[in-house]
């Protein structure tokens, strides 16, 4: 038997489900495509962590115990993270299917999952994300203009960056609504952010997110 030089890793893919043997099939399968892979059993354990720097794409399921895998994906898309994400489900239904499209979701699966249909849109989950955010400036031009905001300034950038309103980051650091809305106009200048999605994009790579608060919470 002869061994091939193993390929080298095409992007990073995030899986997110609660079945332990389905994460398992899903990390070995996208392993073998060159991808490089995390898995997560809840979407609390995604949030703990710094989205990874380059190429990445989300494998979400609907039905995540208590949670609503697509009420989670909506977060995702209202925080402007930019991560393209992949819906699967053992339970769809056509108004699962339009809810996860107009959130943004680059396709929607039906679980048993098929392998080459799965791959097939992690390579247009990729394709999205290099559509999209090709053109971010280097890591040393980021740090660079990161140094020149404010200690007030950087606490906004990392509480918008883990997801937070305008009005919650008001309340959480003692500020007015008003002064909020010029801190963070300020940032948006000073890191050369046109959009919150670049912004928290830029947040991410420099894993400023504020790790002690989410928007998004689980359920009791």
């Amino acid at each position: 038997m002869t061994h091939d030089t193993p390929p080298q890793p095409a992007g990073h893919v995030i899986v997110i489900d609660d079945d332990a043997g389905i994460r398992a099939s899903l990390d070995s399968l996208l392993r073998s495509a060159g991808h490089t892979v995390t898995t997560h059993a809840d979407p609390q354990e995604f949030l703990r962590v710094a989205r990874p720097a380059g190429p990445c794409c989300l494998i979400l399921d609907v039905r995540l115990g208590t949670v609503d895998g697509l009420a989670f994906q909506a977060t995702l898309t209202e925080a402007g993270l930019g991560i393209p994400v992949i819906i699967m489900t053992g339970h769809g239904d056509i108004p699962m299917v339009v809810r996860g499209m107009r959130a943004g979701a680059i396709d929607f699966l039906a679980k048993p999952l098929d392998d080459e249909a799965l791959l097939a849109a992690v390579s247009r989950a990729f394709d999205h994300w290099s559509d999209t955010q090709g053109d971010t400036p280097c890591p040393a031009d980021i740090r660079q203009r990161y140094d020149t905001l404010s200690d007030r300034e950087r606490q906004v950038m990392a509480l918008v960056v883990a997801g937070l309103m305008n009005k919650q980051i008001a309340g959480h650091l003692s500020l007015s609504l008003p002064a909020i809305k010029l801190h963070r106009a300020q940032v948006m200048r000073k890191m050369g952010a046109r959009s919150l999605a670049d912004l928290v994009r830029l947040g991410e790579m420099l894993a400023v997110r504020d790790q002690s608060v989410s928007r998004y919470a689980t359920p009791a």
